[in-house]
Order: C-alpha cells, then structure tokens, then sequence
C-alpha cells in the first residue's frame, strides 16, 4: 500500500503522482489539508527520517510564522507542524505492508520514488 500526502496544487506532489501514475502503481492519496497528519503519523515519519528532513524550511509558512528567528525545540517543531501541515515537506510518500514495516520517502525525488515502488 502506497500512500501519497501533500496537498493538491503542491509542484512536487503533483510530479510524484504523474511519476506513479506512469508507472502503473496504485496509491492513495492524503490532501493535508483536509486530513492533517496525525500525531502518531507525523511520529513514525520522525522515526524513519528526521525531523529536520520533514521541516520544511524554504516553504511560505516556515517564513510567515517566523520560524527562522525563534528557537524551537524539536517538540516544539513537532508540535507546531501538527497545528500548521504545510510545514511538512511535501510530498511524503510511504510504502508498508503494515505500520510497523513502512519506508518514506519526503520531496520529491524520482530515483528513490521508483526505488521505493
């Protein structure tokens, strides 16, 4: 199972879905905004990654909030994109058979996606 999350009119969520959908492969896909991540998500994809990989530092509202200039921890970071989603970098892309056995991939990047599929 394959799942894709992000937002719709998101550059790199929308090359992601046209990689997959070239290729054959069945996914779901998650609008952040209508279906933020929840903690427990938002946890795991830590766990598989880094914080600092899903922090998204170059969008809007990384910028708007002022992110830049304060110093968070990363339990703030973690709360803070669980109560903003779109300072997660999109697209999060992950592949389980089940929730323990997961592999994400974060952005957007078509050798990792097609290793992951």
């Amino acid at each position: 199972m394959i799942k894709v999350y992000g937002i719709p009119n998101c550059g790199s969520v929308k090359k992601a879905r046209a990689l997959l959908e070239s290729m054959g492969v069945a996914y779901e896909f998650v609008d952040f905004k209508k279906t933020p991540p929840s903690r427990e998500e938002l946890t795991r994809w830590v766990q598989k990654t880094s914080l600092q990989i899903l922090l998204n530092t170059k969008g809007t509202t990384y910028k708007k909030l002022g992110l830049k200039d304060r110093n968070l921890d990363d339990k703030q970071k973690l709360e803070t994109m669980l109560e903003h989603p779109t300072l997660i970098k999109r697209p999060v892309i992950e592949s389980s058979d089940t929730e323990s056995s997961s592999t994400i991939v974060v952005g957007y990047d078509e050798a990792s996606l097609k290793a992951l599929v």
